[in-house]
């Protein structure tokens, strides 16, 4: 069989292009999250609901769920969402003000509510209508030839949005929703001046947002020093390294790991990535280390090369979402960072986390497709003669 030469390149790429190079690293993320959410949660699952499967059943239908909201997005023209958002942004914010109201209490916080066969986090959906409301704003000032500005009405809508999640209380995914889109202004083209000040004022309401709960506080504190209380704030993450720790380099074995036998708490969700440590070692850690680079890498590359403001600027936002949540974790599990609740996403449990970030996913996607170039048409020149390294042979003039 004889090739192209335009295919013989083709054919040493370890990806077609970046679509499918965000593809390929979503799908491996998502074999090892359902890895890691059974090994992390058969022990708190035969316990508490007599089947070592409880959390895993759960997590197959949080994923038959996700990726059915990640096809319809892939399949979306990402620009219609613009003409969407505004509904979309009444419907989750009456959602954020349900939940506080007639939502389900756990831990003192009032964060899911309850439809029947499933419970959704209206707070995660809040995070990429953030993200589409700043979109849509940068991308008009600059297609009129404008700056951004660093107060407008569009972050008057996401303030908002903020404030509900904050009274949950929720304040890791609060600055969340107000940090991406403050984030997305940041790598426009708004004036210098205008991005120190978002810099100050974005210090200071991180300040305040630590300050407005006691515990914000001492978990902040705690970071510093957890062997300082190691039965009291500083417990998980005193709990979180000694598992990291013991995995060594190749770790116990799937499955095997001993602190999620009621040392960890929340081990299958905030630090299930502590389990996979313990379980795989430093080799499995340095996979997803390398997956979210990766995926940070290529998403990059998606935003660079969309054609368009609203392209570019859903991208960055969309990448910054799931790359900013996961350093975010993985700092707070190593003890680099204060204890936030933040999800690893698709490795730690959880249905609306999954949801959103696999609809995420399939927008990037979407975007990253209407970037490709066309394909160029077939010509009727005959291929060249290939030998069986797909290398040219080179013909000898008689």
């Amino acid at each position: 069989m004889t090739l192209a030469p335009d295919e013989l390149v083709t054919r040493r790429k370890f990806w077609m292009n970046d679509c499918e190079a965000v593809l390929g690293i979503t799908l491996l993320l998502l074999i090892i999250g359902t890895l890691n959410v059974f090994s992390s949660s058969f022990v708190l699952a035969e316990t508490n609901f007599g089947t070592p499967y409880f959390f895993l059943k759960k997590h197959g239908l949080n994923l038959v769920f996700g990726l059915a909201i990640f096809a319809f997005c892939w399949h979306l023209n990402y620009q219609r969402w613009r003409d969407w958002i505004v509904p979309i942004f009444f419907f989750v914010s009456l959602m954020l003000v349900v939940v506080l109201v007639a939502g389900i209490s756990v831990n003192g916080a009032r964060r899911w509510l309850s439809l029947g066969i499933i419970t959704i986090q209206p707070a995660e959906f809040a995070k990429i209508v953030a993200i589409f409301l700043e979109a849509a704003y940068i991308s008009t000032q600059v297609s009129y030839g404008f700056a951004p500005k660093p107060i407008h009405s569009q972050l008057t809508f996401i303030a908002i949005m903020a404030v509900l999640v904050e009274r949950e209380p929720d304040g890791a995914t609060a600055a969340i929703i107000i940090g991406i889109p403050v984030l997305m202004m940041w790598f426009s083209n708004m004036k210098f001046l205008h991005k120190l000040y978002l810099l100050i004022t974005g210090f200071v309401g991180f300040v305040f947002i630590c300050l407005l709960q006691p515990y914000r506080w001492a978990r902040l504190l705690s970071m510093l020093d957890p062997w300082a209380d190691p039965q009291g704030t500083g417990y998980q993450v005193v709990q979180s390294l000694q598992a990291i720790g013991s995995g060594g380099l190749f770790g116990m074995g799937l499955g095997v790991g001993i602190s999620k036998y009621h040392y960890l708490p929340e081990a299958h969700t905030d630090f299930a990535f502590a389990i996979w440590c313990q379980e795989l070692g430093f080799l499995g850690a340095l996979l997803v280390f390398i997956l979210f680079a990766c995926l940070a890498y290529y998403g990059c590359r998606i935003a660079l090369s969309a054609k368009e403001p609203l392209g570019q600027m859903l991208a960055v936002g969309l990448t910054a979402l799931i790359v900013g949540q996961a350093i975010a974790n993985l700092f707070m599990i190593c003890g680099w960072g204060p204890v936030i609740g933040v999800p690893l996403p698709f490795i730690s449990y959880g249905g609306s986390s999954l949801a959103v970030s696999l609809g995420a996913i399939g927008i990037l996607l979407n975007i990253g497709s209407q970037n490709a170039p066309p394909k160029q048409p077939a010509t009727s020149a005959p291929p060249p003669d290939v030998d069986i390294f797909n290398r040219p042979r080179i013909r000898r003039i008689k």
